[in-house]
């Protein structure tokens, strides 16, 4: 429980007791229904020999008569003042007194302090709860004052986490960030040559691609103090918080000179000035020129490196990307083959590995895999394996994580018609075999009729190696085995279905960008057509402007078109050729569901049977 619920408790706690106290009190202050016996009224009963009984508890009398025994009536002396000598002031004789049983008994705790406890603690409960009240108050009053202070997050240096050791795929930024290391622990080295370190670096590239690991590896490395911030938690619903929080990182950060400031994210607060929708965003404004003065100000001896990392350089103000400021930048892009073996080897550190596993293939397989994509498929390869109750991770576990981190779960469980299972595993079966069959393709990993997060089947194809460049012909290739799928429905059943949408959606989107952006249309030539509008205080894409005539946006239209057909029949053509293997395709995959590449390499190398079954 946190301290503002255990507070809460505390108070209403307290208002309980008061009340109760209150009530005790007001209770006590009553008359019982059997009191109102005065001492002259008992004094008068004696005489008349009414009286059987009467117990002294303190100062306390309780009477009990010879009428009726059972019932008592309660009435008090004057303190310190002895029953017999009172009894005899008001008339009555001894032999009276004698007549008359009197018992004695020890008074109660409640007796004799109960009158004054019920006084006094309603009061100190009150001052008790006004004083957490005001304490509260208080503390609200510091929170709210305390919103111009820094939210950094400081780790010492003294004792590193994480080193250059447990950074791998970006050899590149390492060495660049070397220099960086190396200015902290000899600054002196730089300044007798006159050399000026770079006053801040900027790390950009895809997320999850370890920008931070980075960060924190070059505090580790460096021994220094490590601010961490991010750039949205400068800026709060009041004006001029985040110009005081920037103000008081940096006083922080020079009193631990030398050390290292880390802003996270920090296209939240250095956007483009004045590109907001209705001119400006004020408070993020006066953020970021508290930021650009504090890195460049005038007091520039202060061994204070500002490293920032974001996912959006284009959207950033030029005023931080010039001389002076963040002149630096560093890329860390999605690691190549190699990157990814390295990378593997950081995040299989204490995790049993069979002897089935090759971190070669797995490096191959995981083609545009970030850093945090390779960390979160080892995790669930070995999630895989505990589920299986086994002592180590195997080959199969990696295959199938690496299946469900791209596609998603399997879905066993759903049910399909035989029909629509038909259909689909036709589907599937004509993507492959044009993939196959066409040169620029990725090879064939598997093809498979389970459903797997959205989609009903699939076909995996890897490239053999990492790619830079796409050319027209892979392009071109890739049209018509997005069309196989369709192409397959309409030979085996003369039909087609909804089953190609997404399929379609992206080979025209395909066609589009060859024609428009990639200048790899014949009949419109080398042009690019269109300009992306974007909104930077969105930081998104939000349409395209034409910047051509309607002549040119029809004659797009069948280019586009042109391309998507084209791809089509060459798509039909393959599977006219291929019907023999493309039944037997579909038919192995409606009785194993999943079908991996030797087995789809077979087909192609065993002689069409003639009386196979058609589809």
């Amino acid at each position: 429980m946190n301290r503002g619920a255990f507070r809460s408790w505390i108070i209403g706690l307290l208002v309980v007791l008061a009340m109760v106290a209150l009530l005790t009190t007001f209770m006590n202050g009553q008359p019982s229904p059997q009191s109102g016996l005065t001492l002259s009224d008992l004094a008068r009963d004696i005489k008349a020999g009414k009286v059987q009984q009467i117990t002294v508890a303190g100062d306390d009398l309780r009477v009990r008569y010879t009428t009726n025994p059972q019932q008592e009536r309660i009435t008090r002396k004057e303190h310190s003042i002895d029953l017999t000598e009172t009894m005899r002031r008001l008339g009555v004789t001894d032999a009276q007194l004698v007549a008359v049983k009197l018992e004695v008994v020890a008074p109660s705790f409640w007796t004799n302090w109960g009158p004054l406890i019920g006084s006094i603690l309603p009061v100190l409960l009150l001052g008790g709860f006004i004083f957490l009240m005001m304490r509260q108050a208080q503390g609200g009053n510091n929170q709210a004052m305390s919103f111009g202070k820094s939210r950094a997050r400081m780790f010492g240096g003294d004792k590193p986490t994480v080193t250059f050791v447990d950074v791998a795929g970006v050899e590149e930024a390492k060495h660049e960030l070397a220099e960086v290391v190396e200015f902290l622990k000899e600054p002196e080295k730089f300044i007798a040559l006159g050399a000026r370190i770079p006053k801040g670096v900027l790390m950009v590239g895809p997320p999850g691609c370890g920008k931070t690991l980075m960060a924190k590896a070059v505090a580790g490395e460096a021994g220094v103090p490590f601010f961490s911030i991010s750039g949205s938690e400068f800026v709060e619903m009041f004006v001029g918080v985040g110009a005081s929080r920037v103000r008081d990182l940096f006083e922080q950060a020079k009193r631990h000179s030398p050390c290292i400031i880390f802003v996270d994210e920090i296209d939240a607060v250095g956007r483009h000035r004045g590109a907001g929708l209705g001119g400006s965003h004020d408070e993020r404004e006066q953020t970021l020129n508290q930021i650009l003065v504090e890195m460049d100000g005038f007091d520039t001896d202060t061994n204070v490196i500002i490293i920032a990392a974001t996912n959006r350089p284009d959207i950033l103000d030029p005023a931080l990307l010039r001389p002076g400021r963040f002149d630096r930048r560093v890329i860390i892009d999605r690691p190549d083959k190699q990157g990814r073996r390295h990378i593997l080897d950081v995040h299989v550190r204490g995790k049993p590995l069979d002897r089935t596993v090759n971190l070669d293939t797995v490096a191959k397989l995981t083609v545009g895999f970030s850093g945090a994509d390779l960390e979160n498929l080892v995790n669930e390869a070995a999630i895989l394996a505990a589920r299986r109750n086994a002592k180590a991770i195997n080959m199969k576990d990696i295959t199938e994580a690496v299946e469900k981190v791209t596609a998603g779960p399997e879905r066993k469980s759903r049910v399909i018609s035989p029909q629509d299972k038909r259909i689909i595993a036709v589907y599937e079966a004509g993507q492959a075999i044009v993939r196959h069959a066409l040169p620029n393709c990725d090879p064939v990993h598997k093809i498979s009729i389970v459903a797997r997060g959205m989609n009903e089947g699939y076909v995996t194809s890897r490239p053999e190696e990492d790619r830079t460049m796409t050319p027209k012909a892979k392009f071109e290739d890739e049209i018509a085995a997005r069309l196989g799928g369709r192409a397959a429905e309409e030979l085996s059943f003369g039909d087609v279905t909804v089953r190609a949408h997404d399929d379609l959606e992206r080979a025209t989107k395909f066609a589009r960008m060859m024609v428009t952006q990639f200048g790899m249309s014949e009949a419109l030539g080398p042009i690019m057509f269109g300009e992306k509008d974007e909104l930077v205080f969105l930081g998104r894409e939000i349409g395209e402007q034409r910047n051509y005539s309607e002549a040119v946006a029809q004659r797009i239209d069948r280019e586009v078109q042109r391309i998507v057909n084209e791809g089509y029949e060459r798509a039909r053509s393959v599977l006219t050729a291929q019907r023999e293997q493309l039944n037997a395709l579909a038919n192995l995959l409606l009785e194993r569901e999943t079908v991996d590449s030797n087995e789809f390499e077979a087909l192609f190398d065993q002689q069409p049977q003639a009386g196979m079954a058609a589809a």
